[in-house]
């Protein structure tokens, strides 16, 4: 996954599992610099 910020650009390795482990979801969503609120179900809409 890569995301273009300010002239920079972050890489995230996502592993190509059907299902991730709890911490490295986490660490994939630190990593993002995203907001944990957009990961969460109750966030979903």
């Amino acid at each position: 996954m890569q995301k273009a910020e300010a002239g920079d650009t972050i890489t995230i390795p996502v592993p190509n599992h059907r299902v991730l482990r709890i911490g490295t979801l986490m660490s994939i969503v630190r990593q993002s610099g995203l907001p944990r609120s957009l990961f969460d179900r109750a966030g979903a809409s």
